[in-house]
């Protein structure tokens, strides 16, 4: 009887052991993970704060840098429709607008670019919008064409820029950029109704390495590891 006892009480205490060290595991896992939130949420402030910096004159032409609710690590530079001036059905960027583009690119990509923030930048989206006029098929068509031409114009100016850092802002941002179209899958809505001259839009989505990501980074020697510090 006394051998079942201390049989008894000797799982009993095994027991409690694994669930102590159950506990504690799931306790350093959370510190964990919420430390690594912390730091990129970190960065993305930091990138976010650097792009409002550099962007502040473009601010007043209505030009929005925001935190991108629909993705923790993201972030938007939107600029409205008025400021690049395509034609009605049109993807060709006009005078007008390749002249907002020859001010705005190189700010942009400079600060993209800059040696303490590009270590933290994983990728920029060129994304096109429309209204809701029109065919939908024609309208996301539209919406690739004009984020294509967006970028095409971009990298033009770029390569006729006339200073020190062109040439590796040019690789930098080509090594970031991509294009696509959403045609009017996100309409921009006030007062719960489409705004159709808001929703024709193209916006710059910059999106934050993962805390992860960069760690990869740094053990494969791909990036500095003081870069970007939160």
């Amino acid at each position: 009887m006394q051998s079942e006892h201390e049989n008894t009480g000797l799982s009993s205490s095994l027991t409690d052991l694994m669930t102590s060290l159950a506990v504690i595991f799931i306790l350093l896992l959370v510190a964990m993970l919420n430390n690594a939130l912390q730091q990129t949420k970190g960065t993305k402030s930091q990138v976010l704060s650097r792009f409002e910096e550099t962007l502040r004159d473009f601010q007043t032409q209505g030009v929005e840098v925001q935190t991108d609710p629909k993705d923790p690590l993201g972030l938007l530079v939107v600029v409205p429709e008025g400021l690049l001036k395509f034609e009605q059905g049109k993807a060709d960027i006009p005078p007008a607008g390749q002249e907002f583009v020859q001010e705005f690119i190189p700010k942009f990509v400079a600060a993209a670019c800059s040696p303490e923030i590009r270590p933290g930048i994983g990728s920029i989206v060129v994304e096109g919008h429309t209204s809701s006029e029109g065919d939908e098929r024609l309208n996301l068509r539209l919406s690739q064409a004009r984020s294509i031409s967006v970028v095409q114009e971009s990298l033009d100016v770029l390569d006729g820029a006339e200073n020190a850092d062109s040439s590796a802002n040019h690789r930098c941002f080509l090594d970031f950029v991509s294009a696509t179209g959403r045609g009017s899958a996100e309409p921009v809505e006030v007062v719960g109704r489409e705004d159709r001259s808001l929703s024709r839009r193209v916006v710059f989505k910059i999106r934050v390495k993962s805390l992860e990501q960069r760690g990869l980074e740094t053990k494969l020697g791909l990036s500095d590891p003081k870069a970007v510090e939160p």
